[in-house]
């Protein structure tokens, strides 16, 4: 009963694995597709009512809509107009200045810039923004969201100025220090190897780290070393931030006195012609991006007084009919979405654009990317009917039951599980961060490092979650190749997750 209760529950994921790296079928209606069939199962199997399965659908929809659709929307609004504003032009030959070579713009925007990104907002802005920049300044589209989709796995505990792992430090019964100094541990090789694939991908090769070891080495250390003793003494909340400000100014450092060897094949095609980019044209053209930088910063909590101050203006409401439903709420104002759409606005201002071009760009933007929001609506309306009706449970029971005493072999592969299918490490740390420390209680082993490792799989699956994919196709506007974004993505996704377990493994036998 047991494993057809998981092979069942298991139908929804299958189909999406094999309708997107099979059937190469587009995203959105892979997406649709698993709703229904996860519909269709909640109420025929696990009799789950109609009225629960259809607002536990719409409380899904909602969550994607407000705030993750809003972030993507935001984000590649703010991507757009400086499109039509001309300002991108202007950011790639300030850049071309910094260096030509794609490798090192690779390592200062997306895992420097990324990763500050992460740290601040999270919800999809750490892929979709650095992507669409990398797309923007001339690297391969595709390349540019496997490289963000893989470097993006491993901020993602401390992404959201902490949520996630605050979260799993209450939903788990663990301390909250304890908890995230476990989670810096357990995921420090990976972090530490993310900026290498990096360039492994930008680059298009192994051979493309020739040259780069130095420089990618001060990249990875740099953020490292402060994340990790961040955690470890004072939390959650402040590791992803300020390990990127460490790492893009050390980066900066090198290759001001010390850049890689120029290798032709690496250079941008066009990179730093033209007049050269005044101080102040620069500020003009990266108006928005600086806004948005400042507005996330005052705003969240590292700034007590405005976070508080805008903090109330929200509404709470309760979707789901059945029994056990969560409360959603939306916050109008102190929500990352609202604050990128901001600095939109007022970089397109400062930019010289009129409100009427800002509106048909948001027009466009909306046309453009109304499959990305379909895809993420469906996921997440797919998500919570699997987890209101238990399948999301049934799965995880039958897992632990397998695996026995090797259980932390498989930890981080739950969490991995559950970020597939919310794309959120936060929503995975709900799911599953109890049923870690649980079963880590029965197994008698350490009820933090279990739940460490729910995190850190956390962030791995959200490479090859649906939602997450349709984030960097939209971002690079190429809506449709959902398909091949994660064949290239999913190797990388075997790797962490397979060392991630090996790792977790040895830990528990060390007793951590």
């Amino acid at each position: 009963m047991l494993f057809l209760k998981f092979l069942l529950a298991m139908l929804p994921i299958l189909w999406l694995i094999v309708a997107l790296s099979g059937l190469k079928m587009a995203g959105h209606k892979a997406c649709v597709i698993a709703f229904l069939i996860s519909a269709a199962l909640a109420a025929g199997y696990w009799k789950l009512g109609i009225p629960s399965v259809a607002t536990a659908a719409l409380e899904g929809a909602l969550n994607a809509l407000w705030p993750i659709c809003l972030v993507i929307i935001a984000a590649l609004f703010t991507y757009n107009l400086t499109l039509k504003t001309g300002a991108m032009e202007q950011i790639k030959r300030m850049l071309g200045g910094v260096s030509h070579d794609k490798r090192v713009l690779a390592l200062i925007i997306g895992w420097g810039f990324g990763n500050f990104m992460e740290g601040m907002a999270g919800f999809g802005t750490a892929v979709a923004i650095p992507a669409s920049m990398l797309a923007g300044i001339g690297l391969d589209p595709i390349s540019s969201v496997l490289a963000c989709l893989v470097v993006n796995s491993t901020p993602t505990a401390f992404g959201s100025v902490g949520v996630p792992t605050v979260t799993l430090a209450s939903v788990s019964g663990t301390e909250l220090l304890t908890l995230a100094g476990d989670v810096a541990v357990i995921q420090c090789l990976l972090t530490f190897l993310s900026p290498f694939l990096m360039v492994i991908i930008c680059g298009q090769g192994l051979k493309a780290l020739k040259g780069m070891i130095p420089l990618t080495l001060v990249a990875s250390l740099s953020f490292v070393l402060p994340w990790f003793f961040t955690a470890q003494t004072l939390g959650a909340e402040l590791p992803d931030i300020i390990g990127s400000i460490c790492s893009m100014a050390c980066m900066l450092l090198v290759v001001k006195f010390a850049p890689p060897k120029s290798v032709e094949e690496y250079n941008i095609s066009g990179s730093g012609t033209g007049a050269r980019v005044t101080a102040g044209e620069g500020l003009k053209a990266g108006s928005a991006f600086i806004l948005i930088f400042i507005l996330l910063t005052f705003t969240s909590t590292l700034c007590p007084p405005v976070h508080n101050a805008i903090a109330g203006f929200k509404s709470s409401v309760c979707v789901y009919a059945g029994e056990g439903g969560s409360t959603l709420t939306f916050s109008w104002v102190n929500t990352p979405g609202v604050m990128i759409f901001l600095a939109a606005i007022i970089g397109g201002l400062i930019q010289g654009a009129s409100f009427g071009v800002m509106g048909s760009v948001f027009i466009a933007t909306l046309k453009q990317y109304w499959k990305t929001i379909l895809t993420i609506c469906s996921v997440m309306a797919a998500a919570k009917i699997m987890g209101y009706s238990g399948m999301i449970s049934d799965i995880a029971k039958f897992l632990v039951a397998v695996a026995g005493q090797f259980y932390p072999l498989i930890a981080p592969v739950i969490g991995a599980l559950g970020a597939f299918v919310t794309g959120s490490g936060t929503s995975t740390c709900v799911l599953f961060g109890g049923l870690q420390s649980e079963t880590a209680q029965t197994l008698g082993l350490s009820p933090t490092w279990l739940a460490a490792a729910n995190v850190m799989g956390a962030g791995i699956g959200k490479m090859i979650c649906p939602q997450g994919i349709a984030i960097g196709a939209g971002a690079i506007g190429a809506v449709g190749s959902e398909s091949k974004i994660l064949s290239g993505v999913f190797k990388y996704f075997l790797l962490y997750v397979v060392l991630a377990g090996v790792i977790c493994y040895a830990g528990s036998l060390l007793g951590l």
